[in-house]
Parts: structure tokens; C-alpha cells; sequence
């Protein structure tokens, strides 16, 4: 495995942080946590990651302010990042579709389906 970090995670609430980390370090990801929207684009423009797991209620910048200024980017390979949004239940289908994410997955939510995008969206 490559020093790279291939996720980069902007999630709030430590204990949906850490239990993310933990079941896709597991799977072999490199993975690095923001714990602020504002530091989001950011971290996004240094680490350069494979995919952003971003969550939509965050301090400071909102998932979707964030997704939006990434999608608008001049550097055509970075605005192209797959992004997985982590919403409030029964909001998923709705916000992927408006937000122009990649896919969407509500809290909470099983740790396989978690597993499963992911690999789907890193392939």
C-alpha cells in the first residue's frame, strides 16, 4: 500500500468519524479525517484523494457548499473526484441527484453498504 491517502473524510461527529476510518482502513484504504468544512477544499486541493466522503451538516461550510466549489474547479481532474455523500435519513436518492455527487448514503447505515460503495466508487 502507497503512502497516498485515497479518502479523505470531512465528517463532524467524532464517533461516525473514527468508526468510518476504522472499517475502511481495515479494507486496506489509506484514509485521513477534517472535522471542518472550512478546511475541506483545502485539504481536497493538497491530498489530492481518490474520493471524498463528505458530510452534509458539517461546522463552518456546509457538504453541499463544498461540493459545489470542488465541482467548479479549473483543474479538470480534481473537480472530476468522486464524492460520497453521508446524509440524514431517507435524504440519499434526492441529495446525490441535486448535489452532483456520486452517490449518497444515509446515516446510519451498515457497515458492508459503507464497504460496498466505497469499492464501487474506488474501482
Amino acid at each position: 500500500m502507497s503512502d497516498r491517502t485515497d479518502i479523505l473524510l470531512v465528517e463532524d461527529e467524532p464517533n461516525i468519524a473514527e468508526a468510518v476510518r476504522f472499517i475502511l482502513s481495515r479494507a486496506g484504504w489509506q484514509v485521513e479525517v477534517i472535522d471542518d468544512g472550512a478546511k475541506a477544499m483545502p485539504a481536497i486541493r493538497t491530498i489530492r484523494p481518490r474520493l471524498v466522503i463528505l458530510d452534509l451538516m458539517l461546522p463552518h461550510r456546509s457538504g453541499r457548499e463544498i461540493l459545489m466549489e470542488l465541482r467548479r474547479e479549473t483543474d479538470r481532474a480534481l473537480a472530476a473526484t468522486r464524492v460520497l455523500l453521508l446524509t440524514a435519513q431517507g435524504q440519499a436518492a434526492d441529495t446525490a441527484r441535486l448535489a452532483e455527487a456520486d452517490a449518497a448514503l444515509s446515516k446510519p447505515f451498515a457497515n458492508d453498504d459503507l464497504r460496498a460503495l466505497v469499492q464501487r466508487l474506488m474501482a
